[in-house]
C-alpha cells in the first residue's frame, strides 16, 4: 500500500487507470507522470499562496462544498506562470476547512508549500492493486493519492463529520486529510487528496503489512512475495508473527483505546474495507545487519531523522502516547515508532495507521458481499457491513496482532535501548482510562462497543450446523437490503 520508491515503476499491464507509456513512464488516465506532478505543484503553489492573502476566519457549514477553478494556459497568464506541460485546470475542494484542518496539526502555509512544491515529488514505486499512483514529498511528510470521482465525492460528504472528529480529538489513527484538488487535462479528471505519510523512509521496513481481520484470500500472491518489499497479508500475519506483537500494558491499553474509536467512527459513517498498515523495524535485525556488513555508518538509527512537521503524526502521537500527558519520548531511539518485542524477545519499532476509507457500503459492496457469502464463508471475506467489519477488524488487531504483556518494562539503565514503557495518565484529565478496555482475562470477551457478549441461540445454531445458518443469514441480509439495492440501482442506471 504505501511501498518502496526506488527508481521507475515497472513496466507492466494496465491497472485502473494506472498505465505505463512506450517510454517506461507511469501515465494515469493517459496524463504522464512528470506532467501531473507539475499541474499539482503549480496549482497548490498557486491555491494556498491566494488563500493566505485571505483573512483566517471559523469554519462555515458552506465551506465544505466550495470549489475553486484556475486555468493554466501553457504560455502563461496574468495570474498563472507559463510552464511547459499541456493546459490544464487546477479545482481545490472546501479551501478553507483543508485550510483549518492544515492548522489543527500545526502545518503552517511555507511549511506545506515548501514540503510540495519546494523539490520534486518521488513516485512511489509498485503501487499496489487499487490502480492510484503515489507520490511521496522529499522531506517524508506528506503523500499524494489519486482517487476515483467517487472516492472524491464520498470525501466531500464525510467533510463536516471529519471536521467534527478532529475537533473533538485529533489523535487518531485515521488518515489525516490535508487537501483535495482535481486536475482536468485533455478532457480528463484527476483526482487527488494529500495526506500524512505513515511509513518514513528513513527507517527501514523489514516487515510490512496490510491488515483488514479478513482470511478469504488474505495471503500475498506469489508475485508480490517476490518483490524487494512486499506487503504481506492477515494469513500471512498469523503464520509468521503467531505470538503477535507484545506491547507493555500503557502502550497497549492505548493502542486499543484508539483502534476503538476510531472504528465506531467509520462505522457511524457507513465506510468498511479499510486497512491497518503495519510496518515493522526489527532493531536487533538492523543492527545484525550492521555488524554484517562491518560498517558504523548505515544503521537506521544513526541516519538523520526527518522530523515530521505535522502535530500527532507519529505512530506515537497518534495513539496518545507520552505527549498526551505532557510527557516526553525519545524520539532519538523510537524515530517515532511504537516500542514493541515479537516472540523471539526482538526490539521492534511499529508504524501504523488505517488506510483505505474512502469505501461507502454501497449497492456494489452489497452485491459483492452477498455473492461471496452464497459461496464462501460469509464472515471471513472482506467485504462486510460497516458494523461487522468494525467488530472483526477491532477483534483482530486487539487479540491476533497486538497483545497485552506485563512482562515488558523501561530499562533506563541500559543504554540505548528503547523504553517500552508510557508515562502513566493521572487525573480526570487522563487521555485514556485503563478501567474502560478490557482486562488480560476478560479480553476475549468484549466487543468493540466494551460490552460483554455472551453466547446467543444463533450463536448455539450457528455451532451445531454453521452451513445452514451462514445461508440463513445471507437471505435475511438479502430481503433487509433489497429495498436499498433497488433503489441505488434505479440511480445507478439513471447516473
Amino acid at each position: 500500500q504505501m511501498p518502496s520508491s526506488s527508481g521507475q515503476p515497472g513496466q507492466g499491464k494496465k491497472i485502473g487507470h494506472r498505465g505505463v507509456d512506450a517510454s517506461g513512464e507511469t501515465t494515469y488516465k493517459k496524463t504522464t507522470s512528470s506532467a501531473l506532478k507539475g499541474a499539482i505543484q503549480l496549482g497548490i503553489g498557486y491555491t494556498v499562496g491566494n488563500l493566505s492573502s485571505k483573512p483566517e476566519r471559523d469554519v462555515l457549514m458552506q465551506d465544505f462544498y466550495v470549489v475553486e477553478s484556475i486555468f493554466f494556459p501553457s504560455e502563461g497568464s496574468n495570474l498563472t506562470p507559463a510552464h511547459h506541460f499541456p493546459d490544464f485546470r487546477f479545482k481545490t475542494y472546501a479551501p478553507v476547512a483543508f485550510r483549518y484542518f492544515r492548522e489543527l496539526f500545526g502545518i503552517r502555509p511555507d511549511d506545506y508549500l515548501y514540503s510540495l512544491c519546494n523539490e520534486p515529488l518521488i513516485e512511489l514505486s509498485n503501487p499496489g492493486a487499487s490502480g492510484s499512483v503515489f507520490y511521496l514529498t522529499k522531506d517524508d511528510e506528506f503523500i499524494i493519492k489519486t482517487v476515483m470521482h467517487k472516492e472524491a465525492e464520498f470525501l466531500q460528504k464525510l467533510l463536516p463529520g471529519y471536521y467534527m472528529n478532529l475537533n473533538q480529538n485529533p489523535r487518531t489513527l485515521l488518515p489525516k486529510f490535508f487537501g483535495l484538488y482535481c486536475v482536468q487535462s485533455g478532457g480528463k479528471n484527476i483526482r487527488v487528496v494529500v495526506m500524512n505519510n505513515v511509513l518514513p523512509r528513513v527507517v527501514r521496513m523489514h516487515l510490512k503489512y496490510d491488515l483488514k481481520g479478513s482470511t478469504y484470500k488474505r495471503r500475498a500472491s506469489k508475485k508480490e512475495r517476490e518483490k524487494a518489499r512486499p506487503t504481506f497479508k492477515d494469513l500471512d500475519f498469523m503464520q509468521d508473527l503467531q505470538d503477535g506483537l507484545m506491547l507493555d500494558q500503557d502502550t497497549y491499553n492505548a493502542l486499543v483505546k484508539t483502534l476503538q474509536r476510531d472504528c465506531l467512527v467509520l462505522e457511524s459513517f457507513k465506510i468498511m474495507d479499510y486497512s491497518l498498515l503495519l510496518g515493522v523495524h526489527n532493531m536487533d535485525q538492523a543492527e545484525r545487519e550492521r555488524q554484517m556488513e562491518g560498517s558504523q555508518g548505515g544503521s537506521d538509527e544513526k541516519r538523520p531523522v526527518a522530523q515530521q512537521k505535522a502535530l500527532y503524526s507519529t505512530a506515537m502521537e497518534s495513539i496518545q502516547g507520552g505527549a498526551a500527558c505532557g510527557g516526553s519520548i525519545d524520539t532519538d531511539d523510537t524515530m517515532g515508532g511504537i516500542p514493541a518485542v515479537n516472540g523471539k524477545g526482538e526490539r521492534l519499532l511499529l508504524y501504523i495507521g488505517i488506510i483505505d476509507i474512502l469505501q461507502s457500503y454501497r449497492l456494489i459492496k452489497k452485491l459483492e458481499h452477498t455473492w461471496k457469502a452464497l459461496v464462501h464463508d460469509g464472515d471471513t471475506v472482506s467485504v462486510h457491513r460497516p458494523g461487522f467489519y468494525a467488530d472483526r477488524f477491532f477483534k483482530f488487531m486487539s487479540s491476533t496482532v497486538f497483545k497485552k504483556s506485563s512482562s515488558l518494562k523501561s530499562s533506563p539503565s541500559k543504554k540505548g535501548r528503547v523504553s517500552l514503557s508510557v508515562p502513566k495518565c493521572g487525573g480526570p484529565g487522563a487521555a485514556w482510562s485503563a478501567s474502560q478496555l478490557p482486562s488480560e482475562r476478560d479480553e476475549n470477551i468484549y466487543d468493540l462497543r466494551g460490552a460483554r457478549s455472551f453466547p446467543t441461540l444463533e450463536d448455539e445454531v450457528q455451532r451445531i450446523n454453521p452451513r445452514i445458518t451462514r445461508h440463513s443469514v445471507v437471505i435475511n441480509d438479502m430481503l433487509k437490503h433489497q429495498t436499498y439495492i433497488l433503489v441505488e440501482l434505479d440511480f445507478f442506471l439513471n447516473s
